[in-house]
């Protein structure tokens, strides 16, 4: 088991510190390392999930992988024995948590596609009967399956919550051209995991991705079908009308909402069954989704 708060043994300059990822520049290439910290509700805990980087990097890294039939991604190797600038000798630290990648001019947008009435497209859905301003059937039910997958914009907001908008929004910001190219391949990666997630057990309910150019073609970046980045829900356990049992922080969610928290820094101190319990759904969300077992 292995945990890593913070990746200060780094001498290179960073190019961007997230919630739970670093990012270093390395030039023209990046190397992305995920530690083990965890956020909810936009707010980073003090304790740390035993594995959870190693979770979300090789999750990433197999379905970059599993997808590349569809569209390139700015994977360059996640063997840190192949890192350039003296990084292959934090091989340790590194291994199964890092990911050495192209840098891409990233498009402004967050590409989200979903198969199911969960989230913000159920809170829409009940005000107006629509998802993505779209008519959808009435008298569905919370988790129903939606008539076809939905691709459902938003805007990559620096500060707070990502804005949802239109195609027609989308096609304003990027262009036509852009913005078809995004909704197709939003929606064949979505087809081609979803299938394959039910063969494994799973229901993809929704994801996102985010996509960005390098010399003028489309690749797709950052992380994909992650416990993050996407609700993975248990198909024996399936049932609408109520919330799914799902592989994700949504167990976490759950807990920090009996507390009497305000969901504002700083946050609260998770006890050592809750960080256990978190643990154990990131590397069961491995097994199931890869068939294998974390190293």
């Amino acid at each position: 088991m292995s945990m890593q708060k913070d990746t200060d043994y780094i001498s290179l300059p960073l190019f961007v510190r997230g919630k739970v990822r670093n990012v270093y520049d390395l030039g023209d290439s990046l190397l992305m390392v995920v530690t083990d910290r965890i956020s909810a509700f936009d707010v980073v805990f003090d304790e740390l999930i035993p594995d959870k980087g190693k979770v979300l990097n090789s999750i990433s890294a197999f379905w970059f992988d599993f997808t590349k039939d569809i569209i390139p991604n700015h994977v360059i190797s996640t063997e840190p024995a192949e890192y350039p600038m003296g990084l292959s000798a934090y091989a340790d630290q590194l291994k199964g948590r890092s990911m050495w990648v192209k840098k891409v001019d990233m498009l402004p947008a967050e590409c989200i596609v979903r198969g199911y009435l969960e989230g913000s497209a159920l809170k829409e859905y009940n005000a107006a009967g629509t998802v993505g301003g779209i008519k959808m059937p009435e008298g569905m039910l919370q988790g129903d399956k939606l008539p076809t997958p939905m691709f459902t914009p938003s805007t990559k907001a620096d500060e707070g919550h990502d804005i949802n908008i239109t195609y027609e929004q989308l096609v304003e910001l990027i262009g036509e051209a852009d913005a078809k190219q995004l909704s197709d391949t939003t929606l064949a990666l979505y087809k081609k995991v979803s299938a394959y997630a039910l063969t494994r057990g799973l229901i993809l309910a929704d994801t996102k991705f985010e996509f960005g150019k390098i010399d003028g073609k489309l690749v797709i970046a950052d992380e994909m079908f992650t416990p993050d980045s996407s609700r993975f829900w248990d198909l024996t356990d399936y049932k609408p009308g109520r919330a799914q049992k799902s592989f994700d922080k949504q167990y976490l969610r759950e807990w920090l909402e009996t507390l009497d928290w305000n969901k504002t820094y700083p946050a609260p101190h998770l006890p050592e069954d809750v960080i256990e319990k978190t643990a154990a759904k990131y590397r069961e969300a491995y097994r199931l989704l890869t068939g294998k077992e974390l190293e």
